[in-house]
């Protein structure tokens, strides 16, 4: 019984110190898991914050990259990226625009196939790619720590550039040609003179009967033929002062088309007219408007050997400068096309494709449009037709009609006041260039 007594104080110490261990240990748990509960609240803050800070990052690069995709779609350059390879990643709408596909269809194929096809090269020559003017070129594509992966192609649209630089070195060119034909015109023009009237002396004293008086008739008309060819030459090398005003577009256009009625019914020719409701009348010198209208339809029936579709239309132009508005006027046919070899001198005087031609016509055509200062451009495929266009000044869209004329840039600064006008032979010459 003692000896019972005496173990049962030692338990019952053990036993306490027992509890006091696990009170400390619970103690001490209790503690880590608080501190390991406040790293996890600590942890899910930093990573909320994580989170967040990516989640803004990649709205920020979505948004970058949205912008950085309509800066590259909003281009009027061209591009293409190319991989090391050679394959096409990616390709902007002007890019397709210019080659005539779309991202899909250009993706994975070799750059190099894709310029073959419409024969193009990487050079800055100027290139045509249809319609349009293009230089091609290729620039490194670098990442972030300035190493290659890759290359841009960048098609850079130069046909405005372009047709100015051609428009400069047609002037140039036509100044010098111009003053070398005038003086050979006058050269020719004054002895033409004695002849016509010898000719006319002729036939005044030969006798009804006269054969030698048939010979000096044709005389004459072969005098009269020169004189008017020779007239165009001095109208090409120095336009004729002319005063311009308004005049209805309509009327003219159709008086036009009448005095080009001879050609028009040698073939089947189906006449399209489209006048706009907010261009009725046009600012120039009519009698030479219907000279340039009707060189330019008797080329384009020419053209259309075995008939087709003359569309003639005249429409507001958007001005390209402020505050000067113009209007296009433009002469499209269905025909064969002009050769591009022979594109740069159509409007070269004596230039001409044609057996019978002078190539004065379109040349006739530059002056006059230059006169009434405007411009002539002119789009062509082979086989498939030409569209001219001239696009003259308009001061006033709708304006009075009856406004008084005013007098023409080239008209002389002498301070003449009646200046001449001439009405050249509008049936002279039709088998021009």
């Amino acid at each position: 019984m003692t000896n019972a007594v005496t173990r049962h104080p030692d338990e019952r110490e053990l036993l306490h110190a027992a509890f006091r261990s696990f009170d400390e240990a619970a103690q001490t748990l209790q503690q880590s898991y608080s501190a390991l509960t406040a790293r996890v609240e600590q942890m899910d803050l930093e990573l909320a914050q994580s989170n967040e800070a990516l989640r803004r990052q990649l709205c920020d690069n979505e948004a970058m990259r949205v912008h950085l995709d309509g800066i590259l779609e909003s281009l009027s350059t061209g591009v293409l990226v190319v991989d090391d390879c050679g394959t096409i990643n990616r390709s902007n709408r002007a890019a397709e625009a210019l080659l005539g596909a779309t991202d899909a269809e250009l993706r994975n194929r070799r750059a190099s196939d894709v310029l073959a096809g419409p024969g193009l090269g990487l050079c800055d020559r100027p290139q045509r790619i249809g319609q349009a003017v293009v230089s091609i070129s290729r620039v490194p594509l670098r990442n972030d720590s300035g190493e290659r992966s890759g290359h841009l192609i960048l098609f850079q649209d130069i046909t405005r550039i372009y047709q100015l630089e051609e428009q400069l070195h047609r002037k140039d060119r036509l100044a010098a040609m111009g003053e070398l034909i005038g003086r050979i015109a006058h050269e020719i023009r004054n002895p033409l003179g004695s002849v016509e009237l010898f000719a006319s002396m002729l036939q005044r004293d030969l006798g009804e009967q006269s054969s030698a008086k048939r010979y000096a008739q044709q005389i004459s008309q072969a005098v009269q033929s020169m004189d008017r060819l020779l007239a165009n030459l001095l109208l090409y090398t120095r336009p004729v002062r002319m005063a311009r005003g308004w005049h209805l577009a309509e009327p003219l256009i159709g008086e036009s088309i009448k005095l080009a009625a001879h050609a028009i019914t040698k073939v089947p020719v189906e006449i399209r007219v489209d006048i706009g409701r907010e261009v009725g009348v046009i600012w120039c010198h009519d009698g030479q408007l219907k000279q340039v209208l009707v060189n330019l339809v008797v080329n384009a029936v020419q053209a259309m050997p075995n008939g087709g579709v003359l569309s003639i239309s005249l429409h507001q132009e958007t001005p390209q400068v402020p505050s000067m508005p113009a209007v296009r006027l433009t002469v499209c046919d269905s025909g064969i096309g002009i050769d591009p070899a022979h594109r740069s001198r159509i409007f070269d005087p004596f230039f001409t494709t044609k057996e019978e031609g002078t190539g004065l016509g379109l040349a006739i055509v530059h002056s006059i449009v230059e006169a009434h200062q405007g411009r002539i451009e002119v789009e062509s495929t082979l086989g498939q037709g030409t569209s001219c266009s001239i696009i003259l000044p308009h001061p006033s869209i709708g304006g009075d009609p009856t406004e008084v004329p005013v007098r023409a840039r080239n008209e002389s600064e002498s301070g003449d006041a009646h200046p001449v006008e001439h009405e050249v032979a509008l049936a002279e010459e039709w088998s021009h260039e």
